[in-house]
């Protein structure tokens, strides 16, 4: 049967299919509208599978609190090229995304996928945005916390390859947000390994003293202070690797535990951080 122009572009506009796509969707379902956009659904699915193979390397991350800020969520969504990362619809599905995963209270990709978003699903609607652009779209991962004696605070990086959540115990305040702010940023710019020295595994620690007691001996220091050396490495290691430790990225010559207890002392309130979490496109990081 013949379609319309004006069917095709009603069409094209709903879904954002190629228009030669809607005309057939229009013709195999005899110019229903409802029907064509199922046909185009499927045609996204399908597309999907055949792209199942490729490598979405690229993509966006976004973290997300709510305004109370008791609960968080953080997602990943890939594609194959920072292009389609870059555009409106992928950036509107990501944002759909981390609000469905605070608003369902989960991180389960495969529940996430059956909620709805309007009159489709989110895995319709992703299989809709790959039949679009062409290329693997894949819902890598979430995640999903709630507090009862702190409140959380989001960091998104300038291009939204990184990003991270923060929760902090205390007493919500102004004082107490910026403090958030500015450790979930910190923890984007400086990639601690772990909250403190605790979250560090011990066996980390004994292979980097190994390193560092070889180079010692590699350079011919004395024997009896070779040790001294390694544990003097090993205590700027935690500096380095651990939040609390860190030098402070706002305020030169201070470390965040410093920050930490002015602010604290500033307000009344014990803040202490509880958790970490950090993803990075392909890399993770939490404690």
């Amino acid at each position: 049967m013949d379609v319309s122009v004006e069917q095709v572009k009603a069409l094209r506009n709903k879904t954002g299919a190629g228009m030669m796509d809607c005309k057939k969707a229009l013709m195999e379902s005899g110019g229903d509208f409802e029907k064509a956009i199922e046909y185009l659904r499927k045609k996204g699915s399908l597309v999907a599978q055949k792209r199942s193979d490729r490598i979405a390397k690229e993509g966006l991350i976004l973290a997300l609190t709510s305004e109370d800020r008791k609960q968080a969520a953080i997602v990943e969504v890939n594609c194959e090229t920072d292009f389609v990362a870059r555009s409106d619809e992928f950036q509107g599905f990501t944002k759909s995304a981390v609000s469905e995963a605070l608003k369902e209270k989960t991180g389960d990709i495969s529940v996430l996928e059956g909620k709805l978003l309007g009159d489709k699903t989110l895995k319709q609607a992703l299989d809709e945005l790959t039949g679009k652009v062409g290329e693997k779209i894949e819902f890598k991962r979430a995640l999903y916390m709630c507090t009862n004696d702190g409140f959380f605070s989001a960091y998104n990086h300038v291009g939204n390859k990184i990003a991270s959540i923060i929760e902090l115990t205390g007493v919500l305040s102004d004082r107490g947000a910026e403090l958030g702010n500015n450790l979930a940023m910190q923890v984007v710019a400086m990639t601690p390994l772990a909250i403190d020295r605790e979250g560090i595994d011990k066996e980390r620690i004994e292979k980097e003293k190994e390193i560092y007691i070889t180079q010692a001996r590699n350079e011919k220091k004395p024997e009896n202070i070779v040790e001294k050396i390694a544990a003097n490495k090993i205590e700027k290691y935690y500096q380095e690797n651990c939040l609390v430790e860190q030098e402070f990225i706002r305020e030169q010559g201070k470390s965040v535990n410093d920050i930490i207890k002015a602010v604290s002392k500033e307000t009344g309130n014990d803040y202490k951080v509880k958790k970490m979490i950090r993803f990075q496109l392909g890399e993770t990081l939490d404690s």
